[in-house]
């Protein structure tokens, strides 16, 4: 028995007339009664009382009609169901990002991505640069958001934010007069610092640049995440260098202001699995390059086809593009 001989049975049982029927599914009648029969010989019960006009199902065939109607519901709807998986439209996809990137650009992704793909289950997740590494490793998340250099080269990444460091400062402190401050002016302050190995090249980045600035940054506090970094930085702590879109998050107390030096820049990137080849992951890469101004990769049907997306506007080309940030 095959799917159509139901969809045939279907039709001739809601129009009772095997001209109409026939009409319905584009298809001859003769051909359409032949199938009929073969579907009763198969069954081994006759499905219409056909010396009636108009044609009539038999109580076997009621019962058979009714039967049918879920299945053929079910499989529509597998159909319908696949072909939104194909384009990223149904799914699961789990997030982690750095705390600091959700100053930048990832709000706008998550909103674009909710408002377009709806019935997708986004699960984010805020956790540090080497949790996200080993994570994607072990497929507890799908893609995250670190700093860049990567020093894994086997985890594929897309470059889409670049955006110079601020200093931190407590309002009350001596240099929040200035608007631009040189990195060798913070020589002699406490510093607050995640730890290492939560980023440990995000973190030797930092580090490095006050080494150029011909010293060695005191580290008083280690803070897990952003949000604690700040409020630290409120409370007089110390000062700390962050990210310019984490001058989103304002906190009484704390004042950013510009570094001098131009090398003070800090690069975002998506990662993922290379060999992930999830349409809802494609989806929301899409979504990344598009907030970040980067053109999208172009998906292909098992033809060779293009899958048109929500949203898909520009063809692919390189990835490794970089954004300024203009939210600065």
């Amino acid at each position: 028995m095959e799917l159509r001989h139901l969809r045939y049975f279907l039709a001739v049982a809601e129009e009772l007339h095997f001209g109409r029927a026939a009409a319905r599914l584009h298809i001859a009648q003769p051909p359409l009664s032949q199938q009929i029969q073969a579907l009763e010989q198969e069954i081994g019960v006759s499905l219409f009382e056909r010396g009636r006009r108009p044609v009539q199902l038999t109580y076997a065939g009621q019962v058979f009609l009714e039967s049918i109607r879920p299945v053929l519901a079910a499989v529509e709807q597998a159909v319908l169901t696949a072909r939104q998986a194909s384009r990223g439209e149904v799914g699961r996809l789990v997030v982690g990002f750095v705390s600091a990137a959700a100053y930048s650009l990832l709000p706008d992704t998550w909103r674009v991505f909710r408002e377009r793909y709806a019935e997708v289950t986004l699960v984010l997740n805020e956790l540090p640069q080497d949790t996200q590494l080993r994570a994607l490793y072990e497929d507890r998340i799908d893609v995250g958001f670190v700093y860049l250099p990567l020093l894994d080269a086997e985890i594929a990444h897309l470059s889409i934010l670049q955006q110079p460091l601020v200093a931190a400062l407590p309002a009350n402190h001596p240099l929040a007069s200035y608007p631009i401050i040189a990195l060798e002016q913070l020589r002699a302050e406490p510093f607050i610092l995640f730890p290492r190995q939560f980023g440990p090249s995000y973190y030797d980045q930092l580090v490095g640049l006050c080494f150029e600035a011909g010293f060695s940054p005191k580290v008083v506090q280690e803070a897990n995440n952003i949000q604690t970094t700040i409020h630290l930085v409120a409370g007089g702590i110390g000062v700390a260098l962050v990210p310019a879109s984490v001058r989103n998050f304002q906190r009484s107390g704390v004042v950013y202001r510009e570094l001098a030096d131009p090398k003070a820049q800090v690069e975002v990137a998506a990662i993922w699995r290379e060999n992930n080849a999830s349409p809802v992951l494609e989806a929301f890469l899409n979504v990344v390059r598009e907030v970040a101004g980067l053109p999208h990769l172009e998906r292909q049907n098992a033809d060779g086809s293009s899958v048109d997306q929500p949203g898909d506007q520009v063809d692919a080309e390189s990835e490794n593009h970089r954004v300024e940030d203009k939210r600065q």
